[in-house]
């Protein structure tokens, strides 16, 4: 049986070998992330360490939006999971299937441990508003256009809405070719 020391060390060893990227968090600011997350952010390691997540955001309202809704997921069920854009150290945003786990359901974000999958991506994601973001976002999670007006403070007309511009901009008929389109899948 191995000692616990080499337990921890072979955890360690396995969480910078995982294929994914890894984060954990205390109160949202990076505390520790392998290799495979600081790349695929374009930072090395040490200039992500004690960092708040805001910095890899697209904006401030795309932070806390997530914010409340990872949230309310922690709360209810110890875990979250969503897909959304991220911002790159160089500007450019990349779309991410993201996972977490909290540590404690009553006080989620005191810590947190996430996974994050770069996506392959088409088209020109990083030159959508932040309205069609969140809406692509919300797509994403499967809610219906009064869902995410609810969810969004707007209405139902304005989702139809940025749902028909964002499927004549990638050139499709339906929402599912869309979210294909968008994630690089064929459709």
């Amino acid at each position: 049986m191995p000692s616990v020391t080499t337990e921890k060390t072979l955890a360690l060893q396995a969480a910078d070998l995982c294929p994914l990227g890894m984060v954990f968090t205390a109160q949202r600011q990076i505390q520790w992330c392998n290799d495979r997350f600081a790349d695929s952010f374009g930072y090395a390691k040490e200039a992500l360490i004690g960092q708040s997540m805001l910095m890899l955001y697209p904006t401030t309202s795309e932070f806390e939006q997530v914010g409340r809704r990872g949230m309310e997921a922690l709360f209810k069920s110890g875990t979250f999971e969503d897909e959304r854009l991220m911002r790159l150290s160089d500007g450019t945003l990349r779309w991410f299937r993201v996972v977490g786990s909290a540590l404690d359901r009553s006080d989620p974000y005191r810590q947190a441990s996430w996974v994050f999958e770069p996506l392959r991506t088409s088209g020109d994601v990083d030159k959508l508003t932040v309205r069609q973001r969140e809406v692509l976002s919300a797509m994403t999670r499967g809610r219906t256009a009064k869902e995410c007006a609810r969810e969004l403070g707007i209405s139902p007309r304005t989702v139809e809405k940025i749902r028909a511009q964002l499927m004549e901009r990638y050139g499709v008929h339906n929402a599912v070719a869309l979210m294909s389109r968008i994630s690089g899948m064929p459709g």
